[in-house]
């Protein structure tokens, strides 16, 4: 509010995307050193997709693990770029490779297109594992906020579709239930950065195709009749964030379903934390620990595999 920026529902998404990149570049600080980065190219439905490759450390001829991640931004804005600091954390913290995805946004690109977008960047990314110095039997998914709604969708997409395996699912502060009619969508409508007319400014964005409903599995993942025979789940949630309650809503159905799963609440943060490490422990902190629980589902994976 001090910052005296206007509010991004007030701005055309070319202008919200070119002020969400500022400031993202201001509150994520110096990005920790890694061994690469390669920018890539995936073929998609809609053009090439672009991506980043994260490589933490020197492989020494050693295949790592692979997350595919999907950054958050309402659909409408955020990128590799905006995710940067965040993709390397999560690289170093994991021992794995990460693979960011630059889906096409909305309204450009509206549902159920993006999701079109990760799912071939997924498959693709899972095809040339080996290619890329990836292990094709050790992949996980994760993303923040639209992110983590997309990345939820691509592990349902991927139980009903046969494939690709994915080990593990990280969803940190995801949007999983489109309808809003959790109390901390009102708790927390205003005030708390990520407000409700933001979050209808994006989802106006999101379905402004044909498909309009919110109700929608591919979007609203929490409606989904089965939630069984998913992979092991970590959810992150913050506290003063109006997505809160979906988020322990969808881990409550995913113990309910069989899933393995753990929920982490960071009780003081607002939505969007992880990508202020320039200020905030907590950002780190929680980067930190969804390192650790990525390295411990990738040991057990190899574990099983016998290597």
């Amino acid at each position: 509010e001090k910052s005296g920026v206007p509010p991004l529902e007030s701005l055309s998404p070319a202008q919200a995307r070119a002020q969400y990149a500022q400031g993202a570049a201001i509150v994520a600080g110096h990005p920790p050193e890694i061994f690469a980065t390669r920018d890539l190219e995936a073929p998609g439905p809609f053009g090439a997709i672009p991506l980043r490759l994260y490589t933490p450390r020197d492989p020494r001829g050693d295949r790592l693990p692979v997350l595919v991640y999907l950054h958050g931004g309402g659909y409408v804005i955020g990128s590799r770029d905006s995710h940067d600091v965040a993709c390397r954390y999560l690289a170093l913290g994991g021992d794995c490779l990460v693979a960011s995805v630059d889906y096409h946004l909305a309204p450009e690109h509206p549902f159920p297109e993006p999701v079109d977008d990760c799912w071939a960047a997924l498959e693709w990314i899972a095809a040339h594992a080996p290619q890329l110095g990836g292990r094709s039997d050790a992949l996980a998914i994760g993303g923040d906020s639209a992110g983590g709604n997309l990345a939820a969708a691509l592990c349902l997409l991927a139980r009903d579709r046969g494939g690709p395996g994915i080990a593990f699912q990280l969803l940190i502060y995801p949007g999983i239930d489109m309808t809003l009619g959790f109390p901390s969508q009102q708790l927390f409508a205003n005030g708390y950065r990520l407000t409700h007319s933001l979050i209808e400014w994006f989802y106006d964005q999101y379905f402004s195709g044909a498909d309009r409903n919110r109700r929608d599995p591919r979007c609203s993942v929490l409606l989904a009749e089965d939630l069984s025979r998913l992979p092991p789940t970590l959810i992150i949630g913050a506290g003063y964030d109006p997505l809160r309650d979906e988020g322990l809503a969808y881990h409550k159905r995913l113990v309910e379903s069989g899933v393995r799963t753990r929920h982490s609440l960071y009780p003081g943060m607002i939505h969007g934390f992880i990508n202020m490490t320039a200020f905030l422990d907590a950002s780190r902190a929680c980067l930190d620990e969804c390192g650790r629980e990525l390295r411990a589902c990738f040991a057990a994976r190899s574990t099983q595999s016998g290597d």
